[in-house]
């Protein structure tokens, strides 16, 4: 806004009276109060739709419901983990827009305005545009504005644009919404009010509505995908075959075979769905959520403990995350030998100063004030002059005028002296290694009233000491950072500050990060930008915008990039990134746009969130074997069955205890055990790879039992124990392949599976729930000789994989090393 829209403004509002009633009625109207829109662009009718209205959980549904209609409830056990899918679906879903909603960047309650002549306290919602707001130290900026007048108004802006130094506003000066006044007072004309805010565009940016990229879900998802599309033609197989088999369709329906030819098509059709795959899947990231909550890791979408371990460059914000915020006294560096009198004790009062600022009060633990020591005199810091005064009176032991501040404002009138040259060039050698200097220095004659009075310099300055402050460097940033070093993760640390401050904290934690690179001379074209990030490690005066822009940047250059920060500022690059991780000292907009949140603030928790991904994504590849090796077998029995006209050789809770036993029981356990495996890619291709020959030679085995079963004659309750038993020997080898190396738990898994089908297959209980029939002989030795061969194809298997993915660590290192290459 130029200055004749800015006259133009003012003319309308008297900042003296504020706008009329009737004017904010009109304003009202017209819709220009402050009111945004608060919700998230997912509602839950959207939410109900994904999770439950889908395709897949259709079909399902429908089997489960003919079942009952049938009256076979025994072989609807399948419905209880379709239901459990789709409810954890939307139970994480929800949870997630219900953060989106909350989700505000203006936490004040009223606002301070003028209205008809009188100030008032009103609700921030109540706010509208040309409103007269008056700001006081303490107070949040509720909208936009332009300062009309202020006496040392000093605002700061770090959680919008990540600049730690206050900002001294001058009348005409912008004020944004979200930013807080720390000094001084002013009125501001109310320029852009509700989602026309500045904090309000921040927000809806950061509110559009995403859930976290898993690959172990989208994985399951095309999976599923590809199942649901080959479901109807082999549907129309296999309920061809099992009419047939009944009899022929006329027959079938007159004599009421048809229910039993339904009951096997609905075994055939839900054996083809790995609904334990996704239920595990949700319970093994849940599991892991619980375990980082008792480290104070809060997981606000369950797919982030995945997702933190296929990360290979992470970012992060300076302030908040490497360091605690906190300004700290480094050292003083006395510039003469012959040091006046009482210079420290003036330090002392200058850090015993109630109205001190964060560098001010670091002091008090070097120079602390042994008795109270009233000011005779003083001119308060001004973060436009960059220094403060004080004289003492007589009696004091700190006689003369004693001033604190910027060397370069401090000195600004002694050029030429030599004294004030070395000392500025000593204070811009400090200054390099992006420590924070301040100069004392001393003049003779104590403050004069009149000097006092108009904020000037005393004359015959001279100076003392120079001082040096840092931030405070959290104890476990660098151990953090050497962890994600030895495992091949690049660093890159983006924040608002001066680049060479950033570079020293950097230092610090022992990255070689050089002078740091000034944002604001960053490329636009997001290639080029991509070629800068890949160079350098440190970048400073970085806006918000420039923050999404380079995870943006780095994404389309293959990463899997991380996000850690604090402020609003870090709100869009957070919610930009592959994972984002706020601190819980942060803003309440990192936080609710954020996958995790250290709930100490604690950067030290991220190498064990590294470890729970790696055994999640480990696990639930070594399970996902298990199960889809049960589709594989279910597709092509399907098939097979079909083609030959065979009613399919199972009942749905036959199904369920072989999967129960063979897979879901041990796989349940199997996904909770340590693995420290690191993230390798292609996951899906390396599972199918496994599950499909080792699926099909189930499917032949179970082919060639029940094809000779048949041509002997025995009844088909006879196949379908036949099959039964055959299918839970060979799916316990699978598991025993895919176990190893074993260890006590593991054996001890496999043990128990093995009890439990002796079990089911003796105890008369068990044995007429699931309609077992005693075997013939010529059926069990046709056992003997399918199963053990069978064995024998998926040990080969097994080794051939092994030997064409490698093991873990093989697989691991190549992959390893070309991140760590293209990170850096």
């Amino acid at each position: 806004m130029g200055d004749e829209q800015l006259a133009a403004q003012q003319a309308v509002t008297d900042p003296g009276r504020g706008l009329t009633a009737a004017d904010v009625e009109a304003r009202v109207r017209d819709g220009r109060a402050n009111v945004a829109d608060d919700a998230s662009s997912r509602s839950i009718w959207s939410i109900l739709r994904a999770n439950v209205l889908t395709l897949f959980n259709g079909i399902v549904v429908t089997g489960f419901l003919l079942l009952l209609i049938l009256g076979r409830w025994q072989d609807a056990l399948f419905g209880i983990a379709a239901i459990t899918n789709a409810a954890i679906g939307v139970v994480q879903e929800y949870r997630a827009k219900r953060a989106l909603d909350r989700l505000a960047l203006l936490h004040a309650p009223r606002a301070r305005v003028v209205r008809d002549g009188v100030e008032g306290e009103i609700d921030v919602r109540g706010v509208v545009e040309d409103d007269v707001l008056v700001l006081r130290s303490g107070d949040q900026v509720t909208a936009d504005g332009r300062l009309v007048d202020g006496v040392r108004l000093e605002v700061d802006e770090s959680l919008l644009t990540g600049e730690s130094e206050p900002i001294d506003k001058a009348p005409g000066d912008r004020v944004l919404s979200g930013s807080i006044v720390v000094g001084g007072q002013g009125r501001a004309i109310v320029t852009d009010v509700g989602d026309a805010a500045y904090a309000s565009k921040l927000t809806a940016e950061a509110k559009r509505f995403s859930l976290v990229g898993s690959e172990l879900r989208s994985s399951i998802d095309r999976i599923l995908k590809w199942i649901t599309w080959a479901i109807f033609p082999i549907m129309i197989i296999v309920v061809n075959a099992n009419m047939v088999a009944a009899g022929g369709w006329s027959r079938a329906i007159e004599t009421g075979q048809w229910r039993d030819a339904a009951v096997a098509s609905v075994a055939a059709v839900i054996a083809m769905i790995p609904l334990g795959l996704v239920l595990m899947t949700s319970i093994a990231f849940a599991v892991g959520a619980v375990k980082l909550g008792s480290h104070n890791v809060l997981v606000q979408e369950l797919p982030a403990v995945e997702g933190l371990a296929r990360v290979d460059l992470i970012c992060l914000d300076k302030t908040g995350t490497l360091t605690s915020g906190e300004v700290r006294f480094d050292g003083v560096h006395p510039l003469d030998d012959a040091q006046p009198a009482g210079w420290r004790l003036a330090l002392a009062w200058n850090g015993a100063e109630p109205d001190a600022n964060a560098t001010a009060r670091s002091l008090r633990d070097e120079f602390p004030l042994a008795a109270p020591l009233e000011a005779a005199s003083r001119i308060e810091f001004s973060s436009a002059r960059k220094w403060s005064a004080v004289a003492f009176g007589e009696g004091a032991g700190a006689p003369g005028t004693w001033v604190l501040g910027a060397p370069e404002f401090v000195l600004r009138d002694a050029a030429g002296d030599a004294a004030a040259s070395a000392a500025l060039e000593r204070a811009g050698a400090l200054a390099e290694s992006g420590r924070r200097t301040l100069l004392l220095a001393h003049a003779p004659d104590p403050l004069g009233e009149a000097d006092a009075e108009a904020a000037r310099l005393p004359h015959g300055l001279t100076p003392v000491a120079l001082l040096t402050f840092r931030e405070a460097v959290r104890d476990d940033a660098a151990e953090t950072l050497r962890y994600f070093a030895q495992e091949g993760v690049a660093v890159r640390i983006i924040s608002g500050d001066n680049p060479r401050t950033v570079a020293a904290v950097a230092r610090e934690v022992g990255l070689d990060a050089g002078d740091g690179f000034d944002a604001r001379e960053l490329p636009d074209d997001p290639d080029e930008l991509g070629e800068v990030l890949e160079q350098h490690l440190v970048f400073g005066r970085v806006t918000p915008v420039q923050k999404r822009e380079m995870v943006r940047a780095l994404r389309a250059r293959g990463h899997t990039v991380a996000m850690t920060g604090d402020g609003v500022n870090d709100a869009l690059a957070i919610k930009e990134a592959d994972i984002g991780i706020a601190m819980e000292s942060g803003s309440a907009a990192t936080k609710a746009v954020s996958r995790i949140v250290l709930l100490d603030s604690r950067f030290s928790h991220m190498p064990g969130v590294v470890v729970e991904g790696r055994r999640v994504i480990a696990n639930i590849e070594r399970v996902s074997m298990l199960f889809l090796s049960k589709t594989a077998y279910a597709i092509a029995m399907a098939v097979i069955f079909g083609i030959l006209l065979w009613p399919f050789p199972f009942l749905p809770r036959q199904l369920s205890v072989t999967d129960g036993l063979t897979i879901g029981i041990p796989a349940f356990l199997l996904a909770l055990l340590p693995n420290a495996r690191r993230y390798v890619p292609g996951f899906l291709r390396r599972s199918l790879s496994f599950a499909v020959p080792a699926g099909l030679v189930v499917a032949v085995a179970i082919a060639v039992v029940s094809g000779h079963a048949r041509a002997l004659g025995f009844e088909e309750a006879v196949v379908r124990t036949a099959c039964t038993i055959t299918l839970a020997l060979i799916g316990l080898w699978i598991l025993a392949v895919l176990s190893r190396p074993f260890t006590w738990i593991k054996t001890g898994v496999l043990a128990a599976m093995v009890v439990g089908l002796v079990l089911v297959t003796t105890v008369p209980i068990a044995v007429q729930f699931l309609e077992f029939e005693p075997l013939p002989v010529e059926t069990l030795v046709d056992l003997a000789i399918v199963v053990p061969i069978s064995w024998i194809l998926i040990e080969a298997i097994g080794f051939w994989h092994r030997r064409r993915f490698g093991t873990a660590s093989e697989i691991a290192e190549p992959e390893r090393r070309r991140r760590h290459a293209g990170g850096r």
